[in-house]
Protein backbone atom coordinates (compact mmCIF):
# COMPACT_ATOMS: atom_id res chain seq x y z
CA UNK A 1 0.00 0.00 0.00
CA UNK A 2 1.28 3.19 -0.55
CA UNK A 3 2.70 5.81 1.76
CA UNK A 4 -0.62 8.47 2.03
CA UNK A 5 1.37 10.24 4.62
CA UNK A 6 4.59 10.88 2.91
CA UNK A 7 3.27 11.61 -0.51
CA UNK A 8 1.27 14.49 1.20
CA UNK A 9 4.37 15.74 2.66
CA UNK A 10 6.43 15.77 -0.44
CA UNK A 11 3.98 17.57 -1.85
CA UNK A 12 3.80 20.02 0.38
CA UNK A 13 7.41 20.37 0.01
CA UNK A 14 6.69 21.57 -3.86
CA UNK A 15 8.19 17.89 -5.34
CA UNK A 16 6.68 17.27 -8.58
CA UNK A 17 4.22 14.17 -8.43
CA UNK A 18 7.15 12.16 -10.63
CA UNK A 19 9.77 12.40 -8.02
CA UNK A 20 7.43 11.83 -5.33
CA UNK A 21 5.85 7.86 -6.97
CA UNK A 22 9.76 7.59 -7.00
CA UNK A 23 10.33 8.26 -3.38
CA UNK A 24 7.55 6.42 -2.27
CA UNK A 25 7.89 3.55 -4.66
CA UNK A 26 4.95 3.97 -6.28
CA UNK A 27 3.24 4.76 -9.70
CA UNK A 28 2.52 8.27 -10.66
CA UNK A 29 -1.27 7.49 -11.09
CA UNK A 30 -1.24 6.67 -7.39
CA UNK A 31 0.35 9.56 -6.55
CA UNK A 32 -2.56 11.94 -8.22
CA UNK A 33 -5.06 9.93 -7.64
CA UNK A 34 -3.83 10.50 -3.52
CA UNK A 35 -3.59 14.36 -3.61
CA UNK A 36 -6.73 14.31 -5.91
CA UNK A 37 -8.64 12.50 -3.25
CA UNK A 38 -7.10 14.85 -0.23
CA UNK A 39 -7.98 18.04 -2.23
CA UNK A 40 -11.54 16.93 -2.84
CA UNK A 41 -11.71 15.89 1.51
CA UNK A 42 -9.71 19.33 2.37
CA UNK A 43 -6.66 17.41 3.81
CA UNK A 44 -3.47 18.77 3.80
CA UNK A 45 -0.33 18.08 5.20
CA UNK A 46 -0.23 20.50 8.15
CA UNK A 47 -4.01 19.13 9.04
CA UNK A 48 -2.01 15.32 9.33
CA UNK A 49 1.54 15.25 9.82
CA UNK A 50 0.14 14.02 13.34
CA UNK A 51 -1.29 11.06 12.47
CA UNK A 52 0.25 7.68 11.66
CA UNK A 53 0.38 6.31 8.42
CA UNK A 54 -2.20 4.15 8.67
CA UNK A 55 -4.81 6.78 10.01
CA UNK A 56 -3.90 8.98 7.08
CA UNK A 57 -4.86 6.02 5.15
CA UNK A 58 -7.87 5.48 6.57
CA UNK A 59 -8.95 9.52 6.32
CA UNK A 60 -8.11 9.30 2.80
CA UNK A 61 -10.26 5.77 2.11
CA UNK A 62 -12.25 5.16 5.12
CA UNK A 63 -14.20 2.71 2.94
CA UNK A 64 -11.45 0.49 1.62
CA UNK A 65 -12.57 -3.31 2.03
CA UNK A 66 -10.10 -5.26 4.30
CA UNK A 67 -11.54 -8.60 3.49
CA UNK A 68 -10.51 -8.54 -0.26
CA UNK A 69 -7.78 -10.72 -1.39
CA UNK A 70 -5.14 -9.30 -3.54
CA UNK A 71 -5.13 -10.86 -7.22
CA UNK A 72 -1.23 -12.01 -7.56
CA UNK A 73 -0.35 -10.98 -11.43
CA UNK A 74 0.56 -13.84 -13.80
CA UNK A 75 4.54 -12.75 -13.74
CA UNK A 76 5.85 -15.28 -16.76
CA UNK A 77 3.05 -13.41 -18.54
CA UNK A 78 4.87 -9.94 -17.38
CA UNK A 79 8.04 -11.31 -18.15
CA UNK A 80 7.63 -11.70 -22.22
CA UNK A 81 6.06 -8.49 -22.04
CA UNK A 82 8.86 -7.05 -20.48
CA UNK A 83 11.08 -8.38 -23.37
CA UNK A 84 8.90 -6.19 -26.17
CA UNK A 85 10.09 -2.96 -26.61
CA UNK A 86 8.48 0.29 -24.98
CA UNK A 87 7.30 -1.91 -22.42
CA UNK A 88 7.82 -0.93 -18.95
CA UNK A 89 7.09 -2.73 -15.61
CA UNK A 90 4.74 0.81 -15.03
CA UNK A 91 2.82 -0.01 -18.04
CA UNK A 92 1.91 -3.91 -16.59
CA UNK A 93 1.39 -2.50 -13.49
CA UNK A 94 -1.38 -0.52 -14.87
CA UNK A 95 -2.93 -2.58 -17.37
CA UNK A 96 -3.27 -5.16 -14.56
CA UNK A 97 -4.84 -2.78 -12.12
CA UNK A 98 -7.05 -2.29 -15.58
CA UNK A 99 -7.65 -6.03 -15.07
CA UNK A 100 -8.18 -6.70 -11.36
CA UNK A 101 -10.97 -4.10 -11.48
CA UNK A 102 -12.67 -5.28 -14.29
CA UNK A 103 -13.07 -8.85 -12.72
CA UNK A 104 -13.72 -7.11 -9.17
CA UNK A 105 -10.60 -7.95 -7.78
CA UNK A 106 -7.94 -6.06 -5.58
CA UNK A 107 -4.68 -5.24 -7.40
CA UNK A 108 -1.59 -4.88 -5.72
CA UNK A 109 0.01 -1.16 -5.71
CA UNK A 110 3.40 -0.69 -7.56
CA UNK A 111 5.63 -1.24 -4.70
CA UNK A 112 4.60 -5.44 -4.15
CA UNK A 113 4.20 -5.43 -7.78
CA UNK A 114 7.54 -4.84 -8.62
CA UNK A 115 9.27 -6.89 -5.65
CA UNK A 116 7.26 -9.92 -6.70
CA UNK A 117 8.66 -9.54 -9.94
CA UNK A 118 11.96 -9.26 -8.82
CA UNK A 119 11.54 -12.60 -6.76
CA UNK A 120 10.26 -13.95 -9.89
CA UNK A 121 13.38 -13.07 -11.84
CA UNK A 122 15.37 -14.65 -9.30
CA UNK A 123 13.83 -17.65 -8.40
CA UNK A 124 13.24 -18.87 -12.12
CA UNK A 125 16.69 -17.85 -13.21
CA UNK A 126 14.69 -15.62 -16.08
CA UNK A 127 17.46 -13.42 -17.92
CA UNK A 128 16.45 -9.84 -18.83
CA UNK A 129 18.17 -9.07 -21.92
CA UNK A 130 16.11 -6.04 -22.91
CA UNK A 131 16.64 -4.21 -19.39
CA UNK A 132 17.82 -1.23 -21.76
CA UNK A 133 15.23 -0.49 -24.51
CA UNK A 134 15.96 0.62 -27.85
CA UNK A 135 15.84 4.51 -28.28
CA UNK A 136 15.06 4.94 -24.39
CA UNK A 137 18.35 6.12 -22.97
CA UNK A 138 22.02 7.80 -23.57
CA UNK A 139 24.32 7.57 -20.90
CA UNK A 140 27.82 10.00 -21.54
CA UNK A 141 30.78 10.41 -19.04
CA UNK A 142 34.78 11.70 -19.24
CA UNK A 143 36.83 8.87 -20.21
CA UNK A 144 39.08 8.43 -17.18
CA UNK A 145 42.28 8.14 -19.58
CA UNK A 146 43.36 10.40 -21.62
CA UNK A 147 45.08 11.21 -25.11
CA UNK A 148 48.15 13.84 -26.10
CA UNK A 149 48.54 16.71 -28.23
CA UNK A 150 52.03 17.70 -29.09
CA UNK A 151 52.33 21.70 -28.51
CA UNK A 152 54.59 22.59 -31.60
CA UNK A 153 55.52 25.86 -29.93
CA UNK A 154 56.84 24.58 -26.76
CA UNK A 155 57.22 20.44 -27.64
CA UNK A 156 54.93 19.97 -24.05
CA UNK A 157 52.09 17.22 -24.36
CA UNK A 158 49.08 18.55 -23.77
CA UNK A 159 45.93 16.21 -22.50
CA UNK A 160 43.05 15.83 -24.37
CA UNK A 161 40.25 14.45 -22.50
CA UNK A 162 37.95 11.80 -24.47
CA UNK A 163 33.88 12.31 -24.13
CA UNK A 164 32.14 8.94 -24.31
CA UNK A 165 28.35 8.51 -25.36
CA UNK A 166 26.85 5.02 -25.66
CA UNK A 167 23.45 4.10 -26.19
CA UNK A 168 22.54 0.92 -24.17
CA UNK A 169 20.85 -0.71 -25.96
CA UNK A 170 22.70 -1.71 -29.27
CA UNK A 171 26.18 -0.29 -27.46
CA UNK A 172 26.85 1.96 -30.08
CA UNK A 173 29.63 4.31 -29.42
CA UNK A 174 30.34 8.14 -30.16
CA UNK A 175 33.88 9.54 -28.86
CA UNK A 176 35.36 12.98 -29.10
CA UNK A 177 38.48 14.60 -27.66
CA UNK A 178 38.69 18.57 -25.76
CA UNK A 179 41.39 20.55 -24.51
CA UNK A 180 39.24 20.53 -21.69
CA UNK A 181 36.32 19.48 -19.56
CA UNK A 182 34.50 22.98 -18.85
CA UNK A 183 30.90 23.27 -19.79
CA UNK A 184 31.44 25.20 -23.56
CA UNK A 185 33.21 21.60 -24.58
CA UNK A 186 30.34 19.09 -22.26
CA UNK A 187 27.81 20.83 -24.27
CA UNK A 188 29.36 20.91 -27.50
CA UNK A 189 30.26 16.76 -27.60
CA UNK A 190 26.13 16.20 -26.68
CA UNK A 191 25.25 18.09 -29.76
CA UNK A 192 28.19 16.50 -31.83
CA UNK A 193 26.66 13.49 -30.48
CA UNK A 194 23.43 13.54 -31.16
CA UNK A 195 24.43 14.48 -34.64
CA UNK A 196 26.25 11.23 -34.82
CA UNK A 197 23.86 9.03 -33.64
CA UNK A 198 21.20 10.65 -35.98
CA UNK A 199 18.32 11.07 -33.27
CA UNK A 200 17.78 11.89 -29.51
CA UNK A 201 16.69 8.94 -27.20
CA UNK A 202 14.09 10.26 -24.62
CA UNK A 203 16.79 10.00 -21.33
CA UNK A 204 20.09 11.36 -21.04
CA UNK A 205 22.06 9.64 -17.84
CA UNK A 206 25.50 11.54 -17.04
CA UNK A 207 27.32 10.97 -13.66
CA UNK A 208 27.05 14.33 -11.54
CA UNK A 209 30.16 16.36 -13.20
CA UNK A 210 29.63 20.19 -12.07
CA UNK A 211 29.11 20.51 -15.82
CA UNK A 212 25.58 19.51 -15.73
CA UNK A 213 24.36 18.25 -12.41
CA UNK A 214 24.69 21.54 -9.58
CA UNK A 215 23.41 18.71 -6.79
CA UNK A 216 21.73 15.23 -6.89
CA UNK A 217 19.96 13.66 -4.19
CA UNK A 218 17.38 11.60 -2.83
CA UNK A 219 14.93 14.29 -2.66
CA UNK A 220 15.93 16.67 -5.20
CA UNK A 221 17.54 17.28 -8.36
CA UNK A 222 19.11 20.67 -9.23
CA UNK A 223 20.51 20.51 -12.92
CA UNK A 224 22.64 23.26 -14.19
CA UNK A 225 21.16 25.86 -16.46
CA UNK A 226 22.48 25.33 -19.76
CA UNK A 227 22.66 21.61 -19.53
CA UNK A 228 18.93 22.06 -18.65
CA UNK A 229 18.37 24.28 -21.70
CA UNK A 230 20.06 22.37 -24.17
CA UNK A 231 17.69 18.85 -22.96
CA UNK A 232 14.40 21.06 -23.47
CA UNK A 233 16.30 21.83 -26.85
CA UNK A 234 16.61 18.22 -27.90
CA UNK A 235 13.23 16.85 -25.71
CA UNK A 236 14.94 14.38 -23.50
CA UNK A 237 15.28 14.36 -19.83
CA UNK A 238 18.21 14.55 -17.99
CA UNK A 239 17.97 11.57 -15.21
CA UNK A 240 21.63 11.52 -14.08
CA UNK A 241 23.30 8.31 -12.08
CA UNK A 242 22.46 7.80 -8.23
CA UNK A 243 25.45 8.79 -5.91
CA UNK A 244 26.72 5.57 -5.31
CA UNK A 245 24.88 3.74 -7.29
CA UNK A 246 27.53 2.15 -9.70
CA UNK A 247 24.97 -0.19 -12.05
CA UNK A 248 22.93 3.22 -12.48
CA UNK A 249 26.28 3.91 -14.97
CA UNK A 250 27.31 0.35 -15.61
CA UNK A 251 27.07 0.25 -19.57
CA UNK A 252 28.98 3.49 -20.01
CA UNK A 253 31.82 3.15 -17.34
CA UNK A 254 32.54 -0.54 -18.75
CA UNK A 255 32.18 1.14 -22.85
CA UNK A 256 34.64 3.80 -21.81
CA UNK A 257 37.05 0.92 -20.75
CA UNK A 258 36.55 -0.89 -23.77
CA UNK A 259 37.02 2.00 -25.81
CA UNK A 260 39.94 2.98 -24.00
CA UNK A 261 41.15 -0.21 -25.41
CA UNK A 262 40.45 -0.08 -28.81
CA UNK A 263 40.98 3.38 -29.52
CA UNK A 264 43.36 5.05 -27.00
CA UNK A 265 45.35 1.71 -26.94
CA UNK A 266 45.32 1.50 -30.92
CA UNK A 267 46.74 5.05 -31.17
CA UNK A 268 49.29 4.91 -28.23
CA UNK A 269 52.45 4.77 -31.03
CA UNK A 270 51.01 7.95 -32.95
CA UNK A 271 51.90 11.73 -32.31
CA UNK A 272 48.93 14.61 -32.82
CA UNK A 273 49.90 17.99 -33.59
CA UNK A 274 46.09 19.40 -32.83
CA UNK A 275 43.07 17.95 -32.36
CA UNK A 276 41.81 17.85 -35.24
CA UNK A 277 44.27 15.26 -35.99
CA UNK A 278 43.40 13.38 -32.84
CA UNK A 279 39.99 13.53 -33.67
CA UNK A 280 40.11 12.45 -36.88
CA UNK A 281 42.19 9.48 -35.81
CA UNK A 282 39.57 8.28 -33.20
CA UNK A 283 36.42 8.67 -35.35
CA UNK A 284 38.86 6.11 -37.82
CA UNK A 285 39.29 3.59 -34.87
CA UNK A 286 35.36 4.41 -33.42
CA UNK A 287 34.35 2.88 -36.97
CA UNK A 288 36.33 -0.02 -36.26
CA UNK A 289 35.21 -0.47 -32.45
CA UNK A 290 31.31 -0.13 -33.95
CA UNK A 291 31.37 -2.43 -36.67
CA UNK A 292 33.92 -4.85 -34.72
CA UNK A 293 31.40 -7.91 -34.40
CA UNK A 294 30.37 -9.46 -31.15
CA UNK A 295 32.18 -11.75 -28.71
CA UNK A 296 29.11 -13.41 -27.04
CA UNK A 297 26.20 -13.23 -30.02
CA UNK A 298 25.36 -12.52 -34.06
CA UNK A 299 26.31 -8.84 -35.04
CA UNK A 300 28.04 -5.72 -34.40
CA UNK A 301 27.12 -2.58 -32.31
CA UNK A 302 26.61 -1.14 -35.91
CA UNK A 303 23.88 -3.89 -36.74
CA UNK A 304 22.24 -3.13 -33.11
CA UNK A 305 21.83 0.34 -34.27
CA UNK A 306 20.08 -0.32 -37.30
CA UNK A 307 17.31 -1.59 -34.86
CA UNK A 308 17.43 0.96 -32.58
CA UNK A 309 17.56 4.10 -34.72
CA UNK A 310 13.72 3.68 -35.46
CA UNK A 311 13.27 4.45 -32.02
CA UNK A 312 15.19 7.87 -31.66
CA UNK A 313 13.42 10.94 -31.40
CA UNK A 314 14.04 13.19 -34.50
CA UNK A 315 16.51 15.88 -34.54
CA UNK A 316 15.41 19.56 -34.07
CA UNK A 317 15.44 21.71 -37.16
CA UNK A 318 18.47 23.53 -35.67
CA UNK A 319 21.46 22.50 -33.18
CA UNK A 320 21.95 23.97 -29.63
CA UNK A 321 23.54 26.74 -29.43
CA UNK A 322 25.43 27.41 -25.83
CA UNK A 323 24.30 30.46 -24.12
CA UNK A 324 25.25 32.81 -21.63
CA UNK A 325 23.33 35.41 -19.52
CA UNK A 326 23.47 38.83 -18.74
CA UNK A 327 22.25 41.92 -17.38
CA UNK A 328 21.41 45.58 -18.33
CA UNK A 329 18.99 48.43 -17.97
CA UNK A 330 17.12 49.45 -20.76
CA UNK A 331 18.99 53.11 -22.30
CA UNK A 332 16.63 55.98 -23.07
CA UNK A 333 16.69 55.29 -26.42
CA UNK A 334 14.84 51.92 -26.04
CA UNK A 335 18.14 49.81 -26.71
CA UNK A 336 20.35 47.55 -24.20
CA UNK A 337 24.56 47.50 -24.99
CA UNK A 338 25.88 43.96 -25.14
CA UNK A 339 29.29 43.03 -25.62
CA UNK A 340 29.79 46.70 -27.15
CA UNK A 341 26.42 46.31 -29.45
CA UNK A 342 23.05 47.70 -29.17
CA UNK A 343 19.91 45.77 -29.39
CA UNK A 344 16.49 47.58 -29.11
CA UNK A 345 13.79 46.52 -26.84
CA UNK A 346 9.98 47.87 -26.83
CA UNK A 347 9.87 51.52 -25.56
CA UNK A 348 7.69 50.96 -22.59
CA UNK A 349 10.74 48.79 -20.79
CA UNK A 350 12.56 52.22 -20.88
CA UNK A 351 14.81 51.69 -17.35
CA UNK A 352 13.77 48.86 -16.87
CA UNK A 353 16.40 45.95 -16.10
CA UNK A 354 15.93 42.86 -18.52
CA UNK A 355 18.01 39.70 -18.88
CA UNK A 356 19.54 38.80 -22.07
CA UNK A 357 20.83 35.23 -23.53
CA UNK A 358 23.85 35.37 -25.69
CA UNK A 359 24.31 32.74 -28.09
CA UNK A 360 26.80 32.61 -31.27
CA UNK A 361 23.80 33.88 -33.50
CA UNK A 362 21.29 35.34 -31.32
CA UNK A 363 20.75 37.79 -28.81
CA UNK A 364 17.02 37.23 -26.95
CA UNK A 365 16.00 40.01 -24.58
CA UNK A 366 13.72 38.95 -21.49
CA UNK A 367 11.52 40.82 -18.59
CA UNK A 368 10.30 38.84 -15.82
CA UNK A 369 10.65 35.49 -17.50
CA UNK A 370 9.07 36.60 -20.45
CA UNK A 371 10.76 36.98 -24.02
CA UNK A 372 10.47 41.06 -24.97
CA UNK A 373 13.02 40.80 -27.83
CA UNK A 374 15.60 39.11 -29.93
CA UNK A 375 17.84 40.08 -32.87
CA UNK A 376 20.11 38.16 -34.79
CA UNK A 377 23.82 38.69 -32.98
CA UNK A 378 25.99 41.27 -34.38
CA UNK A 379 29.47 40.80 -34.97
CA UNK A 380 32.56 43.28 -36.31
CA UNK A 381 33.14 47.27 -35.82
CA UNK A 382 31.20 48.25 -32.38
CA UNK A 383 29.05 50.19 -31.51
CA UNK A 384 26.20 48.64 -34.14
CA UNK A 385 22.36 49.08 -33.95
CA UNK A 386 19.93 46.34 -34.39
CA UNK A 387 16.68 48.33 -34.25
CA UNK A 388 13.14 46.56 -35.04
CA UNK A 389 10.43 48.95 -36.03
CA UNK A 390 7.82 47.70 -33.43
CA UNK A 391 9.57 48.74 -30.53
CA UNK A 392 10.35 52.27 -31.04
CA UNK A 393 7.54 55.19 -30.21
CA UNK A 394 4.90 56.00 -32.58
CA UNK A 395 6.96 59.75 -33.06
CA UNK A 396 10.12 57.99 -34.08
CA UNK A 397 8.82 55.32 -36.51
CA UNK A 398 7.92 58.39 -38.50
CA UNK A 399 11.60 58.70 -39.64
CA UNK A 400 11.47 54.91 -40.51
CA UNK A 401 9.64 56.24 -44.03
CA UNK A 402 12.75 58.70 -44.82
CA UNK A 403 15.98 57.54 -46.44
CA UNK A 404 18.90 59.03 -47.87
CA UNK A 405 17.92 58.60 -51.33
CA UNK A 406 14.51 60.35 -50.66
CA UNK A 407 15.99 63.49 -48.59
CA UNK A 408 18.62 63.85 -51.76
CA UNK A 409 15.38 63.25 -54.19
CA UNK A 410 13.86 66.10 -51.88
CA UNK A 411 16.76 68.67 -51.42
CA UNK A 412 16.50 68.44 -55.22
CA UNK A 413 13.27 69.49 -55.95
CA UNK A 414 14.71 73.02 -54.04
CA UNK A 415 18.01 73.68 -55.51
CA UNK A 416 21.65 72.53 -55.85
CA UNK A 417 22.74 74.36 -51.99
CA UNK A 418 20.17 72.48 -50.19
CA UNK A 419 21.20 69.11 -52.04
CA UNK A 420 24.89 70.16 -50.91
CA UNK A 421 23.72 70.33 -47.09
CA UNK A 422 21.38 67.44 -47.00
CA UNK A 423 24.54 65.15 -48.91
CA UNK A 424 26.83 66.92 -45.89
CA UNK A 425 24.60 66.26 -43.47
CA UNK A 426 24.38 62.16 -44.64
CA UNK A 427 27.72 61.80 -44.70
CA UNK A 428 28.80 63.33 -41.54
CA UNK A 429 28.51 60.32 -39.19
CA UNK A 430 29.28 56.41 -39.44
CA UNK A 431 25.82 55.57 -40.25
CA UNK A 432 24.48 57.21 -42.55
CA UNK A 433 20.90 57.48 -40.65
CA UNK A 434 22.55 59.15 -38.08
CA UNK A 435 21.80 62.44 -39.92
CA UNK A 436 18.27 61.61 -40.92
CA UNK A 437 17.49 63.92 -37.77
CA UNK A 438 19.37 67.03 -38.70
CA UNK A 439 17.84 66.16 -42.49
CA UNK A 440 14.42 66.28 -41.22
CA UNK A 441 15.07 69.39 -39.27
CA UNK A 442 16.28 71.11 -42.60
CA UNK A 443 13.05 70.39 -44.17
CA UNK A 444 11.16 71.59 -41.51
CA UNK A 445 12.81 74.78 -42.20
CA UNK A 446 11.44 75.12 -45.79
CA UNK A 447 8.25 74.65 -43.94
CA UNK A 448 8.86 77.45 -42.21
CA UNK A 449 10.77 79.82 -44.44
CA UNK A 450 9.57 79.07 -47.65
CA UNK A 451 12.00 76.83 -49.99
CA UNK A 452 13.54 79.62 -51.70
CA UNK A 453 14.66 81.57 -48.69
CA UNK A 454 15.85 77.96 -47.77
CA UNK A 455 18.35 77.48 -50.96
CA UNK A 456 19.21 81.10 -50.24
CA UNK A 457 20.50 80.53 -46.61
CA UNK A 458 22.15 77.21 -47.98
CA UNK A 459 24.01 79.14 -50.11
CA UNK A 460 24.96 81.67 -48.14
CA UNK A 461 26.21 79.37 -45.08
CA UNK A 462 28.12 77.61 -47.85
CA UNK A 463 29.83 80.81 -48.77
CA UNK A 464 31.39 80.84 -44.80
CA UNK A 465 32.48 77.26 -44.52
CA UNK A 466 32.72 74.05 -46.64
CA UNK A 467 30.78 72.14 -43.80
CA UNK A 468 27.72 74.39 -42.14
CA UNK A 469 25.82 72.95 -39.68
CA UNK A 470 22.41 72.99 -39.27
CA UNK A 471 22.70 75.71 -36.08
CA UNK A 472 24.17 78.48 -39.18
CA UNK A 473 21.50 77.85 -41.73
CA UNK A 474 19.02 78.39 -38.81
CA UNK A 475 20.76 81.64 -37.54
CA UNK A 476 21.23 83.06 -41.48
CA UNK A 477 17.47 82.51 -41.62
CA UNK A 478 16.33 84.26 -38.72
CA UNK A 479 18.51 86.78 -39.18
CA UNK A 480 17.79 87.74 -42.68
CA UNK A 481 20.99 87.38 -43.80
CA UNK A 482 19.63 85.37 -46.88
CA UNK A 483 18.07 88.34 -48.27
CA UNK A 484 20.93 90.29 -48.30
CA UNK A 485 23.37 90.37 -51.62
CA UNK A 486 26.22 88.20 -50.87
CA UNK A 487 28.78 91.45 -51.25
CA UNK A 488 26.72 93.22 -48.02
CA UNK A 489 26.36 89.82 -46.30
CA UNK A 490 30.13 89.90 -46.65
CA UNK A 491 30.33 93.48 -45.57
CA UNK A 492 28.02 92.95 -42.61
CA UNK A 493 30.13 89.68 -41.56
CA UNK A 494 33.64 91.94 -41.73
CA UNK A 495 32.02 95.17 -40.26
CA UNK A 496 34.15 95.70 -36.85
CA UNK A 497 32.94 96.00 -33.18
CA UNK A 498 32.60 99.92 -32.66
CA UNK A 499 34.78 98.36 -29.33
CA UNK A 500 37.68 97.08 -30.99
CA UNK A 501 40.76 98.21 -32.96
CA UNK A 502 42.73 97.03 -35.91
CA UNK A 503 46.33 97.53 -36.23
CA UNK A 504 47.10 98.71 -40.00
CA UNK A 505 50.15 97.59 -42.12
CA UNK A 506 52.26 100.21 -40.58
CA UNK A 507 52.19 98.87 -37.02
CA UNK A 508 53.07 95.25 -38.58
CA UNK A 509 56.32 96.67 -40.58
CA UNK A 510 57.95 98.16 -37.71
CA UNK A 511 57.57 94.66 -35.99
CA UNK A 512 59.82 93.58 -39.09
CA UNK A 513 62.48 96.40 -38.63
Amino acid sequence: MANYKEILRLHGLGINNTRIAASCGCARSTVIAALQRAESLGITWMSIQGLSESEVSKKLYPHTATNRQYKMPDYEWVHREMQKSGVTLSLLWVEYCEQCRAAGELPYQSTQFNKYYADYVHKTKATMHLEHKPGETMQVDWAGTTAHVLDTATGELLDAYLFVAVLPYSGYAYVEAFSDMKQDAWITAHVNAYRFFGGVTRILTPDNLKTGIIRNTRSETVINKAYQEMSEHYGTAIIPARPRKPKDKAFVEGSVGVVTTWILAALRNQQFLSLRELNAAIQDKLYVFNHKSFQKKEGSRADAFEEERVFLLPLPSTPFELSSWKVATVQYNYHVSVERMNYSVPYEYIKQQVQIRLTRSAVEILFGGNRIASHPRLYGRPNQYSTNEEHMPPEHQKYLEWTGERFLRWAGQIGENTTAIVRLFLTAYQVEQQGYKSCMALLKLADKYTVERLDAACHKALSFTPAPSLKCIQSILKSGQDRLPDEQASESSAKPSPYSFTRGAEYYSRRNK
